[in-house]
């Protein structure tokens, strides 16, 4: 099996290059930015035509949820020509796109956890672009899994959790966003979730291609996830003690990009189709000294 990873420096790339390295009978070219830059189309298409990979994990992405607002063009650069690119390239040479998406496709207004087949209505310039990449792969790719996550974090990489770890460092009390649910994903799993799969398209014909969700198992606010992190904190001795949290509601805490108040994703396709459960970020929080 022939694997090309794109954003291998990124939460999750990093964590495919890790694990991919340890399997066998895999041949893997892990790249960043710096070895192919995917929105150069003909660089892209001379490496995927040269490589001839069975599978193109796409990592790569504009993630800078508020500079988007502002770089308009640049993550639609990223998020949307990449992706098509990528999907073109895929399609020359027969190889299955695996491609991460986000919970942000989605404005949040459900009072219900989001299944695979709700119309997507990003609110922001990020979510919009990832929303222009899904099709992109959709209209130029004949294989195809798009695997929507949500809230990720990992020891790579800024994330929620280095924040707050950061911010528990150095201040006695932190006003914490209470009206935002969602999934808290670990970027490891993401990566296992993507071999996985492409494991099992490898060893199988019976295969149901498309969009899939997958986030971690229990929905929470951003103040209730901060709650766990910094008890996960202090029972480990990262840190001495935790700072006085405060729910606030969105309007307390405004941002140039407004985000969905409802990310929860609804994870029983891929735990259907695949085997493959929400993740436990619970237990990735075990880890917490990692990520200081």
């Amino acid at each position: 099996m022939k694997v090309l990873v794109t954003g291998c420096r990124g939460q999750v790339g990093t964590y495919l290059k890790k694990q991919l390295k340890y399997k066998d009978e895999v041949e893997v070219i892990a790249v960043g930015h710096e070895e192919l830059d995917i929105t150069n189309g003909s660089a892209v298409i001379n490496l995927v035509t040269n490589f001839q990979p069975d599978f193109i994990i796409n990592a790569a992405a504009f993630t800078a949820v508020d500079k988007a607002e502002v770089d308009r063009e640049l993550a639609y650069k990223v998020n949307r020509d990449g992706a098509l690119f990528l999907a073109k390239a895929a399609e020359l040479v027969n190889a299955v796109v695996l491609h991460i998406s986000t919970d942000y496709v989605f404005d949040g207004a459900l009072n219900r956890s989001y299944i695979e087949t709700d119309e997507p209505s990003p609110n922001n310039v990020y979510g919009a672009s990832k929303l222009a990449g899904e099709k992109a792969v959709i209209k130029y790719c004949s294989k195809y899994i798009i695997l929507r996550t949500a809230w990720v974090f990992g020891e790579y990489g800024n994330n929620f959790v280095k924040t707050m770890l950061k911010l528990g460092q150095e201040k006695k009390e932190l006003s914490i966003v209470g009206d935002q649910y969602g999934g808290p994903t670990y970027a490891g799993d993401i990566a296992s979730t993507l071999i996985s799969i492409a494991e099992k398209i490898n060893n199988s014909n019976d295969v149901q291609y498309g969009v899939y969700h997958y986030s971690g198992g229990a929905y929470v606010s951003w103040y209730d996830f901060s709650v766990e992190i910094f008890k996960s904190a202090t029972e480990r001795l990262v840190l001495d003690r935790a700072p006085i949290l405060n729910s606030i509601p969105t309007a307390d805490y405004l941002t140039p990009a407004e985000r969905p108040a409802n990310s929860c994703l609804n994870c029983q396709k891929i735990e259907t189709q695949f085997g493959i459960k929400p993740s436990n970020w619970q237990q990735a929080l075990n880890n917490i000294q990692a990520y200081i």
